[in-house]
């Protein structure tokens, strides 16, 4: 059995998280992304998961080892489901609030950025990732941005 697949198929297992906090200057809600320099993208901190990992606990990982962050999981968000590399892949995804945060880049993430909801929709790269911003707007109970 491959460690990332469920035993009945190949689809890719993942998580990660909608990463956010107050800003320091505003107390507006501000977005992390990351930037992945193999793909020269902007995308939410998410990975494969380890076999027998938890979901919620794959995320958290992630968030960790990308953003150098720790994170509050809050309630889970869509599951993303989309081709990656000829295979199917499905990403489960949870509101995070950052805790603290220290962080180092690194070959899978050379940047990290904090972004306003409308920033963050247009940086990110993947159309499929753009509708987490509204969701995690809404489960915190915030008005939508413009578009």
């Amino acid at each position: 059995m491959n460690p990332v697949s469920t035993p009945k198929d190949n689809t890719v297992q993942a998580a990660g998280c909608v990463l956010w906090r107050r800003s320091p200057s505003t107390g507006e809600p501000e977005l992390c992304l990351v930037h992945r320099p193999k793909y020269d993208d902007w995308s939410w901190p998410k990975g494969k998961l380890k076999r027998g990992e938890a979901a919620l606990d794959g995320a958290l990982r992630e968030v960790a080892e990308e953003t150098g962050c720790r994170a509050e999981p809050g309630p889970e968000l869509s599951t993303l489901r989309y081709a990656a590399g000829g295979r199917p892949k499905q990403v489960r995804y949870w509101a995070a609030e950052a805790v603290s945060c220290a962080f180092s880049p690194t070959d899978e993430v050379d940047r990290i950025v904090w972004l306003t909801p409308d920033a963050a929709r247009d940086r990110l790269t993947q159309p499929h990732d753009r509708p987490l911003v509204d969701e995690l707007l809404a489960v915190l109970h915030l008005p939508r941005t413009a578009r």
